[in-house]
């Protein structure tokens, strides 16, 4: 049945991994239009019972890959090529370097660059306080609240101290592990093994031929679908932020209605990507977005404190080493059963990465054939934390020099009012150039979130093709569509409650996820150990470096888009 359906509707993928995957995705939104209430009381209990028992295997697995990745990086197999002994890299270090800078962290700096620092600011995480607790007090109430002895106050030093060695642990090294491992798995299975690029593929060692077998469709409708929702939930923060900014430029009121608007245009513009090919469009467009970002950095680092700024990128450097191997381990026992905190912020940013890591690590697989593992993982947590720590630096510490000098500015209308999504546009507020500084950063944003989409209608066909590089049109259009009415359906059921209950829902997919990559390990380890020769562990011979060459020579080539 399904094979004759894939036939008469010209579609080139696995039939029970496409249908089934979009099947489930429709009956959720469908349950979620008419039954609300049932579907997030659901959800809502999964989400606390799963924070509150096994939110410390989020935080320990996370630590866990990023422990694996420096010991297969230092260890035996660190001179193991990606692709065979005799490989080379496709693209030269600077360009390698540049596009995993775009690989899906576009999207994290723009909402959260000012957000997370303020909110952490005006409530240190280790300061035992509730967030109930500072509800309708003013920036001046907030900094007199009394903390246990050795905590730090809300609003002092060491509370903006605390921010950046939090904000980093976030998204630094932790999140980047949870995007490396699963991209060295599908690099090594593609490419030594000639597996599709099916998350089912990294089994082979565990489940022989059952890869392709009923066990290996519910591993890829399961990747399937997490990386949808995950999609969701980036769209539905993308909105939200978007119609911040437009609220600010030109009134335009925040709700529900804007909200379905923004999503479908979004959605509209992914599709028109889609049928135009990249590289004539989106792909140009995106890669100027980047530019539009970085010149955003150097300007605030210039109309701000800009000798503040520099010792500050230098000073939380040392801040998060000091900060990393404590809040690699740091799970809030001495709180007893209570997980607020930690729940809403750590267990959920976990939760949600990790449906983003088939996404962004089958980008990075494509991008890093002939690598060694030991480069592969120095330029994968290398680059893009690097650029991080002075991103975050540079829009964090000006945010809370910022509030310090006019308190009330930034912590009332984000921690206070709760507008989030609001930090990045009521932070610009206090630069020169106003307007004209907030269109542009309206426009990274909406580019951002649209390459986004497109990227990952791509990624999500993938992921039920296994081998197609460049499928029907409609088929990537069908999931662009879906991820909008995905967003699109929870907004307009719930309004801004929506990504809260969204954000439930991430927490349980996120559970089987992290079981997966702890296969990954151990299915990684077994697959070296049978293919590698001892002649591979030896650094292999400088050979003059080659040219850059495309990753693939034909007009699937349109198709390898930067994720953003």
């Amino acid at each position: 049945m399904l094979i004759w359906l894939q036939q008469k509707l010209g579609l080139r993928t696995n039939p029970t991994i496409f249908f089934v995957s979009a099947i489930l995705t429709v009956a959720f939104v469908a349950i979620s239009i008419l039954f609300t209430d049932t579907v997030d009381a659901t959800f809502k209990a999964l989400s606390e019972f799963i924070t509150t028992n096994l939110g410390w295997t989020y935080i320990f697995g996370v630590t866990s890959f990023l422990v694996f990745l420096i010991w297969i990086a230092c260890g035996r197999y660190r001179h193991v090529r990606l692709g065979g002994k005799d490989s080379r890299p496709e693209y030269g270090n600077v360009t390698w370097f540049g596009m995993l800078f775009a690989a899906g962290i576009g999207t994290i700096l723009m909402f959260w660059g000012v957000a997370e620092p303020i909110n952490h600011y005006a409530n240190p995480p280790q300061s035992g306080i509730q967030p109930e607790v500072l509800e309708g007090l003013s920036a001046e109430e907030i900094a007199q609240v009394e903390v246990p002895s050795g905590a730090a106050a809300p609003l002092s030093n060491a509370a903006g101290e605390e921010a950046m060695g939090f904000t980093l642990y976030h998204f630094g090294l932790h999140t980047w592990a949870i995007f490396a491992l699963p991209a060295l798995a599908f690099a090594y299975f593609a490419y030594r093994r000639k597996l599709p690029f099916r998350v089912s593929s990294i089994f082979q060692p565990l489940l022989g031929d059952r890869i392709n077998g009923p066990i290996g469709k519910i591993i890829d409708i399961t990747a399937v679908l997490g990386t949808l929702f995950g999609v969701a939930v980036s769209i539905g923060l993308g909105t939200l932020q978007i119609n911040s900014g437009l609220g600010a430029l030109f009134g335009i009121e925040q709700g529900r209605t804007a909200q379905v608007v923004i999503i479908a245009v979004v959605t509209v513009v992914a599709v028109i990507s889609v049928a135009l090919g990249l590289d004539k469009g989106i792909k140009r467009l995106s890669n100027i977005n980047i530019g539009l970002a970085v010149a955003l950095l150097v300007f605030v680092l210039i109309a701000g404190s800009t000798v503040y700024l520099l010792r500050g990128v230098i000073e939380t450097v040392g801040t998060y080493l000091t900060h990393l191997v404590p809040l690699s381990f740091w799970n809030d026992a001495f709180s007893g059963d209570n997980w607020g905190w930690q729940g809403g912020w750590t267990v959920f940013y976990w939760a949600w990465t990790i449906t983003w890591a088939p996404f962004v690590g089958i980008f990075i697989a494509r991008i890093s054939k002939g690598r060694t593992i030991r480069e592969f993982v120095i330029g994968v947590l290398g680059a893009p934390v690097a650029f991080s720590i002075v991103w975050f630096s540079v829009f964090g510490m000006s945010a809370m020099r910022i509030e310090s000098g006019d308190p009330g500015k930034l912590v009332e209308p984000v921690v206070q009012d709760g507008d989030t999504a609001g930090a990045l546009f009521a932070f610009l507020d206090s630069f020169p150039a106003t307007e004209f500084v907030m269109a542009v950063a309206v426009l990274i944003v909406v580019v951002f979130f649209t390459t986004s989409s497109d990227s990952a209608s791509l990624v999500i066909d993938m992921l039920c093709s296994g081998r197609e590089w460049n499928p029907p049109t409609r088929q990537r259009v069908f999931w662009a569509v879906l991820q909008g009415v995905v967003a699109a359906t929870l907004i307009a059921a719930t309004g801004r409650e929506a990504l809260d209950a969204l954000s439930q829902v991430i927490t349980v997919l996120g559970l089987p996820f992290f079981v997966i990559a702890f296969l990954m390990m151990f299915c990684l380890v077994k697959a070296l150990r049978e293919d590698v020769t001892d002649e591979e562990l030896l650094p292999s011979p400088r050979k003059l470096r080659s040219k850059e060459v495309p990753v693939i020579k034909s007009s699937a080539n349109e198709d390898s888009e930067v994720l953003t």
